[in-house]
């Protein structure tokens, strides 16, 4: 990257800080509580007429009938595409901004639902490719930007979509928060699980015959037992049992006792050797039947050569044309990143420098705004050459 091209793309930004401060609050003040479809049919359909004027770019809305459209847009052309994601429904709800965490600007720090997750992050993109745009800053690949609305939810209507897009693209860009104030990449996300135990005993009077029941609650406490062991934190796997349930009343010997179970792997591999182990639970006490229902949520990101090099690019930019060290970091949630990494390398947390994601003093640090849509639009331009 010439020191030209950094010194204007840099320069041009930082003079758009006060501008992205102000969309900023637009988007952030335009609530959009996940379960909420017309306020996100709303804040999408406005944020892809922002991708029209500040890209000059095309957009696509993918109707949804279960929660708010999904915004596909597209920058560029080529024959080869960069994906970026962004989503922009948040965990607040509807009124939230009046009543708990308004907007608002401390020193360097801008408060408000869904600044740091995800929409800082959201409004740097979109500035990323305003700046590229303005400066005649061509990529010879097209880059795809897709705003989605479900994001806090799971994704459930759009991991299709984000899976589709990951399998024609040549690496994806997560504009996820950073890693806390440090502003680490995260270069490994854990692949989640997700698994309901059911087990079926036979009910008695605890008191006046309780050798003819089957205690599907003293069944429980051994399955518990036994999953909590598969746990091995030297390969970073984790198996938590969340929830439980069962019985009637006191009296009565438990017929019925379930338990909801987190795994969380790092590899691949991993989940291959654990899954099978859970979904083939046996039961203890003989005459009890054990179920286990459900499967993998998220895969593994895993930190491969590829994201790797990815990674370095960033880092590398960072330190010669922006003057920071810039980090990486493994975190145990999950993102859509992780559908993106079976099938294109993924860098995540390009987006918001803050703290507080969900909590009432989430925010994000506003000077780190301009610099941080000057790394993506530097890094778009060395991935895009």
């Amino acid at each position: 990257m010439s020191n030209i091209t950094a010194g204007r793309i840099t320069d041009f930004l930082q003079s758009k800080q006060s501008e992205m401060i102000e969309m900023l609050k637009i988007l952030v003040e335009k609530e959009s509580t996940t379960v909420d479809k017309k306020l996100n049919d709303e804040l999408g359909a406005y944020i892809a007429e922002l991708f029209r004027q500040m890209t000059g770019g095309k957009t696509t809305t993918i109707q949804n009938d279960l929660y708010g459209n999904h915004i596909k847009g597209e920058f560029g052309s080529g024959t080869e595409q960069i994906l970026i994601l962004a989503h922009f429904d948040t965990v607040w709800q509807k009124g939230d901004i009046l009543e708990k965490i308004p907007f608002k600007i401390v020193d360097d720090q801008a408060y408000g639902p869904g600044t740091f997750d995800m929409k800082g992050g959201l409004v740097q993109g979109l500035y990323a490719l305003h700046a590229l745009k303005e400066l005649n800053e061509t990529l010879s690949k097209k880059v795809v930007f897709l705003f989605t609305s479900d994001e806090e939810l799971g994704s459930p209507t759009s991991q299709h979509l984000i899976e589709e897009e990951a399998k024609k693209s040549v690496c994806v860009l997560v504009l996820e928060p950073a890693i806390s104030t440090e502003g680490a990449l995260k270069t490994s996300r854990k692949g989640v699980g997700m698994f309901k135990l059911s087990i079926q005993g036979r009910a008695a009077h605890a008191g006046v015959e309780p050798e003819k029941g089957l205690s599907a609650i003293h069944e429980l406490s051994k399955q518990v037992s036994y999953l909590y062991k598969l746990t091995d934190l030297k390969k970073g796997t984790t198996v938590n049992v969340g929830t439980v349930s069962g019985g009637t009343t006191i009296n009565v010997v438990a017929a019925e006792a379930n338990a909801d179970i987190d795994l969380r792997v790092k590899t691949q591999a991993e989940f291959d050797r654990v899954i099978p182990i859970i979904k083939n639970l046996k039961p203890n006490i003989e005459g009890l039947q054990v179920e286990v229902s459900g499967g993998v949520n998220r895969p593994p990101l895993e930190r491969t050569e590829e994201v790797v090099n990815l990674y370095n690019k960033a880092k590398k930019i960072a330190k010669e044309d922006l003057g920071f060290t810039l980090l990486e970091k493994e975190t145990g949630g999950g993102s859509d990143g992780n559908f993106t990494a079976p099938f294109a390398p993924t860098l995540d947390g390009l987006g918001a420098v803050g703290d507080g994601a969900h909590a009432l003093h989430e925010h994000l640090f506003i000077s780190e705004m301009p610099k941080r849509s000057a790394l993506l639009a530097l890094l778009l331009k060395e991935l895009g050459s």
